[in-house]
């Protein structure tokens, strides 16, 4: 399937409006073996239906078992700017693939649909975790770099790259299927996507599922704060661990006194590189990556450990980090595959705030008290505080009138931060699925990493998904799972050992 790509010099005019058709074919690329792909036409301002228009990709794993078939199931994975045509192959060996035809997209903007061309400048400087007072200016000149480049390239496509304009095609495809009603599968920021399709089309929305969703009541830039949050409640859980655990880690016998040892490695990387860490930046997003999920909780406590030990004379010693690398390097490729303009676009949707000594208050705040997990950043100017055009007004996301859906959300993810979920839950009066001791982002149909082992599938929820999907029945108005990726099995310390611990959780 060809890409097309739509610049501020490459629009090409409809004089009319062209029917909904879908000619499905095999995809084309061995990521997408199995499923059938199509391309719908919409246009590119909705205003305007005889105007440009612009092409979506879509991909379809049909129901397996036809004679239970109950209708399609869209998807989406987030980002904003994720790339879904893959998707139903995730969800396929699901039970609902065996009830549904279950369809993936690429929004507009995004992969094998007409692409949002924003611009990439060439000056894109490393930022420091914990920048001086000096460096602060240089945050804000790479956001307003940012926006420049993205406005130059996008032109005029880019105003029309909306949740709500993704809404709407998504219900030009369900037209094009012969569909009376939709349901839907959201990850991310997904779960604003299906929370703005049924808020906008009640009456085309059966059943929903909202996967580690956004607070629908707070604006992008005010979750900031929700994941700063997470993130230092996640390192607290890890260092209540790691000091009940000290004749193993000899880290310190209480969460303060572990902190101050991992406050000791951080300074002595300031200097030099210690245990692999090259620099203070990338310390810092170790420290996150590995406090936030549990199965990492180990190998960190023994590289803290090793850190130490080196500080005080040792050899070198980094064998133990490999799964942790691996891991920091998959959120950069997560990251990258998203930082495609469409992100830098849609999340201009929400105001921000324009003045950059808020910014600066924030970011002097987050790298003094908590800098890991690389806090700083999510408190930065970002492009859409110079935002270039006038986005389309948001809905308010009110109690939902189609069908009651369900919330899954767990309390580790610094991504979509527990308290979120609760919101949509609330608010839209949907059931809510928590899943305690979790980092995981995502908890549906989870598949291990053949090489870090996790995450590892979750039944309870799973179970609640797929008797939602195919039956209609959800569970109690909150069901909480425990988590499938637990910390390793690392002995407790002798009760002499952990008295001044007694109480801290496991």
């Amino acid at each position: 399937m060809a890409v097309a790509v739509l610049s501020a010099l490459a629009l090409v005019p409809a004089t009319e409006a062209q029917a909904a058709s879908l000619d499905w074919e095999p995809c084309e690329g061995s990521a997408l073996n199995g499923l059938e792909c199509a391309t719908l036409t919409v246009p590119m301002d909705y205003r305007s239906p005889s105007g440009a228009h612009l092409s979506i990709a879509l991909s379809r794993h049909q129901a397996t078992d036809p004679k239970r078939r109950r209708g399609v199931l869209f998807t989406n994975p987030g980002g904003p700017g994720g790339a879904g045509l893959q998707l139903p192959i995730d969800y396929a060996d699901q039970p609902i693939g065996q009830v549904y035809d279950i369809i993936g997209m690429d929004p507009r903007g995004v992969g094998r649909s007409t692409r949002l061309a924003c611009l990439i400048s060439s000056w894109r400087p490393d930022l420091p975790s914990r920048p001086s007072d000096t460096d602060l200016p240089v945050f804000t000149a790479v956001a307003r770099d940012s926006e420049e480049q993205c406005q130059r390239g996008g032109g005029q496509l880019r105003q029309h790259i909306t949740t709500m304009n993704t809404a709407r095609d998504l219900d030009r495809a369900r037209a094009a299927l012969g569909e009376r009603k939709i349901n839907y599968l959201g990850v991310s920021y997904g779960t604003w996507l299906g929370a703005v399709y049924g808020e906008m089309f009640p009456q085309r929305l059966d059943r929903s599922v909202l996967d580690s969703a956004l607070d629908p009541l707070k604006t992008w830039h005010e979750q900031d704060d929700d994941i700063l949050t997470t993130i230092e409640a996640n390192f607290t859980r890890w260092a209540t661990w790691a000091a009940n655990r000290n004749a193993t880690f000899k880290l310190g016998t209480t969460p303060r006194e572990v902190r101050a040892s991992v406050d000791k490695v951080a300074e002595a990387v300031k200097a030099k590189p210690v245990a692999g860490f090259r620099d203070i930046s990338l310390f810092d997003e170790n420290v996150g990556v590995s406090t936030r999920y549990r199965p990492l909780w180990k190998e960190f406590g023994e590289t803290m450990r090793q850190a130490l030990d080196e500080i005080a004379g040792a050899e070198p010693d980094t064998a133990s980090r490999g799964r942790i690398d691996r891991v920091v390097s998959a959120q950069r490729d997560d990251i990258k595959a998203t930082r495609n303009g469409v992100f830098q676009t849609v999340t201009c949707e929400w105001d921000w705030p324009s003045n950059v000594e808020g910014y600066y208050a924030d970011m002097r705040k987050a790298r003094d008290h908590f800098p890991y997990g690389n806090t700083v950043s999510y408190m930065a100017p970002t492009n859409c505080t110079f935002r270039s055009f006038t986005p389309e007004p948001l809905p308010k996301i009110g109690r939902a009138r189609y069908p009651l859906g369900l919330v899954l959300q767990s309390d580790g993810d610094t991504n979509t931060p527990y308290v979120n979920g609760e919101v949509m839950a609330e608010t839209l009066g949907s059931a809510l699925v928590s899943v305690a001791g979790e980092g995981t982002h995502g908890q549906y149909a989870n598949v291990p990493d053949p090489i870090t082992g996790f995450p590892a599938a979750n039944p309870c929820v799973d179970d609640a998904v797929n008797t939602y999907l195919l039956d209609g029945v959800l569970p109690a108005s909150r069901l909480t799972c425990q988590s499938t990726n637990p910390p390793p099995n690392v002995p407790f310390d002798a009760p002499a050992v952990a008295h001044r611990t007694t109480g801290a959780g496991a």
